[in-house]
């Protein structure tokens, strides 16, 4: 079960007040990194170095758009941000959180295409633990990433919250809803959602226990930005 030892699996079913490590251990899957940031004489500036696993797909001059630089977690952790300027005069820039089994050199690509394709700039970061970012993964941590994310998108490069769209998939929807219940943005668009992280396990789950994590079906009904909701018919 994901690499879950005897022990954590009768804590988990258990003692189940004590849930955060192995809810970590099931929702993070960091993958080998497939980027390196690289830093200019004065140590201020960073480029971006992608490895053959990134499986990039398109010119130095599209590379050379994308921005890359490190900003601080209130959990202390050195995080990785990622803007990339798709196109001209974009009126709305989308704030997303990637799945859990990437990372943002692997997404490179994606958020070029889709930026291209929809006239939105796309601004991305690594959670604590992923790619080149620092830390451990876990729930505490995502919330604080995204924190970091969104006071960076907002201070560095000027955008406001109306022009925003936050945009969670998988994993990406926990830190994305928590933001959204917090923030009045453009839109939220949610691509896979999870609503907890028991009703995930045990789907006829009706309520939510004490000690669940993720628990984003509680913190809907406080975003009050427009919602669109992306899912398969036949998800497991």
């Amino acid at each position: 079960m994901n690499g879950l030892s005897f022990s954590e699996l009768c804590c988990l079913f258990c003692c189940p007040p004590c849930p955060s490590r192995i809810a970590a251990k099931l929702a993070f899957l960091p993958p080998e990194k497939t980027y390196d940031l690289m830093s200019d004489e004065t140590g201020s500036r960073y480029s971006l170095h992608l490895t053959e696993r990134a499986e990039w797909q398109y010119s130095q001059r599209e590379l050379d758009n994308i921005e890359v630089f490190y900003t601080r977690t209130s959990k202390n952790n050195r995080i990785v941000c990622m803007f990339a300027r798709c196109t001209p005069n974009a009126k709305f820039t989308i704030l997303f959180s990637h799945g859990n089994a990437v990372d943002l050199g692997q997404m490179s690509s994606f958020y070029i295409g889709l930026g291209s394709r929809i006239n939105c700039n796309i601004f991305s970061f690594d959670y604590s633990g992923y790619g080149a970012s620092g830390g451990k993964p876990s729930e505490k941590n995502i919330y604080a990433d995204i924190d970091a994310a969104w006071q960076a998108l907002r201070t560095r490069y000027g955008i406001s919250p109306q022009n925003i769209i936050l945009y969670g998939q998988s994993i990406g929807t926990v830190p994305t809803i928590d933001l959204a219940s917090r923030y009045e943005v453009g839109a939220v668009i949610l691509h896979s959602p999870l609503m907890s992280g028991m009703r995930v396990a045990f789907p006829e789950t009706k309520r939510t226990w004490f000690f669940d994590a993720f628990p984003s079906i509680d913190k809907v009904p406080k975003i009050t930005s427009p919602v669109l909701v992306i899912h398969g018919t036949e998800d497991e």
